[in-house]
């Protein structure tokens, strides 16, 4: 409950400067914190999961919902909530789990052909999981980022 006020408390700060999430973000995301995370849940085998890859630090399993033919989640055990709340601590699991990622993308297959990393942070970026996450995605051409100009053919 505490983390529900702090957290409100703080949205309802941030949401006054004008650079902000919306209240509903705000709150469902205080709610979300508060309650736990369902990757957290999954470490502690409290949910199941094809798990791919873990270690003492890091966690790796195919989601729910795919969105490439190689689709991974690689996830650090220590609940951090988004990059913004990683801090100088966090140095070595946030490295590790790239070298993670490395390490599957050529179990995978993906290495030379290719693969990307996302990691969304609030909501702007589509963040629904509040428990930092990588997501590994390749198997297929996964074109331009989002928000990408066209390229031209100038040379």
């Amino acid at each position: 409950m505490k983390k529900i006020v702090f957290f409100t408390l703080l949205a309802l700060f941030f949401s006054s400067t004008g650079w902000s999430q919306s209240a509903d973000y705000q709150q469902q995301k205080a709610e979300k914190i508060a309650k736990g995370s369902v990757f957290t849940k999954i470490i502690n085998r409290e949910l199941p999961a094809d798990i791919v890859y873990e270690d003492d630090d890091i966690i790796a399993f195919v989601p729910l919902r795919l969105q490439a033919p190689v689709h991974l989640l690689i996830v650090p055990k220590k609940e951090i909530y988004t990059i913004n709340d990683a801090t100088d601590e966090d140095l070595i699991v946030l490295g590790k789990m790239m070298l993670v990622a490395k390490k599957l993308a050529k179990e995978k297959g993906i290495a030379e052909t290719g693969y990307r990393l996302s990691v969304n942070t609030n909501e702007d970026a589509g963040q629904s999981v509040f428990h930092l996450h990588m997501h590994l995605l390749g198997g297929e051409k996964l074109g331009q980022m989002v928000g990408a100009e066209k390229q031209t053919d100038e040379k």
